[in-house]
């Protein structure tokens, strides 16, 4: 049977079995940023399918508008903290992140780990406002929900879980050395063939790679059982009323659903319960605004150049757009560029400034030539789907490690934000354009991506209700859950083991000892007589 035909049998059997009087109630933890666009998408297709979804957001919230109308129901419940406070804090560990030198280890991690526990703060304040809401709290537990969807990344989720008694599924990219799936969901992460999250290192390395990367798994466990566990832990066990922790709240997840997949991941071991849903919100094409499409039509053979930084970075220092501006004036293509800030002097008759651009529509534009991003896994998984090569200019968070991913595969070209100068650019997009490799190899990604029995976003729902179907999935979790760490590692084995082993080779000693002072004194005896 072939591909195309399992899927659509499959969605039947779903929309005839939740079409038959079984909807779903899900409760959803709502996070922040380019988060909750992944989230939103699986909220949006559980929605299409009969199911009631019902959003916790606070007023802060930077994506979920109260006032938008919508298809999911919002639950707004007040917090001690504006928006306008958390978009000034947003905004300065953002500049501060793009500003760290990266030269010093020790310099660069404690200062991320200090933004860490910023947000760490942030989010335990939000969730102490939740659960002392107690008109709210008894309103969700007569509400009855099937599932709580929350993401990974920002804590809460797992917490409404067990004061709910209801199961949960993790949406989650990945986390800063990989610290939430290994210790939270017990992955597996072989230092000497996978690179920690923000090492920036590939699957392929070299032996003082493997050395650097095994470093940088020792930082992020101290660091992780540093990570203001001791807040968390406290804060859990005085919520739940009964000792806990953090990472046992989170190993409770019945299903991940990893936003990634393997056009983007290296291989590496996993967990039955977690599912890789990469590129789920992309998408086929839509037409192009009339004026944005005559401007592309009007680029003839050589085509256009999609530029955006994202979200959170639309504005860039007068003299770094000065900098991009005059790259961009010298490529023949048309340049398509979301860009907020005051215009360049620089900018060329070839370049047009947008607040906003269709991004996945233009890269979907069949004269797209190359995409410059700042290395956001949303834009990333767009290229990959429409098998568009990349200039990476990395600022923050997981983004170069995100491109030294696409690096590693042959389907970017990377730049240093910093460093950068127009030189550097021009150069790296007439590399991306003109030589073939780039293209080939976002083809390749591309096609991988497209080859799959089920697509992403149909997966990530079926978990979702699978899970609410059988109110759990408890068969796939593994057993390494109920261990502790020196059980998981063998440790208590390996040092019985080691212990008989001493035992052994010390009583065979002693044997021997005594064999050969009994032999010498019987020589000696002999001798005498």
């Amino acid at each position: 049977m072939s591909v195309k035909w399992t899927s659509v049998l499959l969605l039947i059997q779903l929309s005839f079995y939740f079409g038959s009087g079984h909807c779903g109630n899900v409760l959803v933890w709502a996070p922040d940023f380019s988060h909750w666009m992944n989230m939103k998408t699986i909220l949006n297709e559980l929605v299409q399918r009969g199911h009631e979804v019902t959003v916790l957001a606070k007023p802060a919230s930077i994506l979920v508008d109260p006032n938008n109308p919508s298809t999911l129901k919002l639950e707004v419940f007040p917090t001690s903290l504006t928006k306008t406070e958390l978009d000034n804090i947003i905004i300065q560990q953002v500049k501060r992140w793009s500003d760290l030198p990266k030269d010093n280890f020790w310099s660069y991690f404690s200062q991320v780990q200090e933004m860490a526990w910023i947000f760490s703060d942030i989010y335990r304040n939000v969730c102490k406002d939740l659960v002392s809401n107690k008109k709210l709290m008894k309103k969700l537990q007569e509400s009855r929900f099937d599932v709580i969807f929350a993401d990974a990344i920002f804590p809460g989720g797992e917490l409404l879980a067990g004061l709910l008694n209801i199961p949960f599924v993790y949406s989650l990219s990945f986390s800063i050395g990989y610290t939430l799936e290994k210790h939270g969901g017990g992955f597996l992460f072989p230092p000497s063939y996978v690179p920690v999250v923000i090492s920036e290192l590939s699957d392929r390395m070299t032996f003082m790679e493997r050395v650097k990367n095994m470093i940088y798994m020792l930082y992020f466990d101290f660091w992780f059982q540093l990570f203001d566990m001791k807040k968390w832990d406290q804060f859990y066990s005085e919520v739940l009323g009964r000792p806990t922790t953090l990472c046992e709240t989170v190993g409770k997840a019945d299903i991940w659903l990893i936003r990634t997949n393997w056009d983007f991941e290296f291989p590496q071991p996993y967990q039955p319960n977690f599912e890789f849903v990469g590129g789920l919100h992309c998408k086929p094409v839509k037409p192009l605004p009339k004026e944005m499409e005559e401007f592309v039509q009007s680029s003839g053979e050589d085509g256009i150049v999609v530029f955006s930084l994202g979200s959170l970075l639309q504005n860039v220092p007068e003299e770094k757009a000065n900098i991009i501006a005059s790259a961009l004036a010298q490529i023949p293509q048309k340049v398509l560029w979301r860009y907020k800030g005051k215009t360049p002097s620089t900018l060329g008759t070839n370049t047009q400034l947008y607040d906003w651009i269709p991004q996945n529509d233009l890269l979907g534009h069949p004269k797209t030539k190359a995409f410059v991003t700042h290395g956001g896994i949303n834009g990333i998984y767009e290229a990959i789907y429409h098998g568009v090569p990349m200039v990476g200019i990395p600022i923050f968070g997981d983004q170069p490690d995100n491109i030294a991913h696409m690096k590693a595969k042959g389907a970017a070209v990377e730049i240093n934000f910093k460093t950068m100068t127009s030189e550097d650019l021009l150069r790296a997009l007439r590399t991306v354009i003109n030589d073939s490799f780039y293209k080939e190899n976002a083809m390749r990604l591309s096609r991988i991506h497209h080859e799959q029995p089920v697509k992403p976003l149909d997966r990530a729902a079926f978990w979702i209700e699978f899970v609410m179907r059988h109110k759990g999935a408890k068969h796939l979790r593994p057993a390494v859950h109920n261990l502790t760490w020196f059980q998981h590692y063998s440790i208590d084995v390996i040092g019985f083991l080691l212990a008989c082993v001493v035992t052994a080779i010390f009583l065979v000693t002693k044997c021997c000892l005594f064999s050969w002072s009994k032999f010498n004194k019987t020589r000696k005896i002999e001798k005498r007589e």
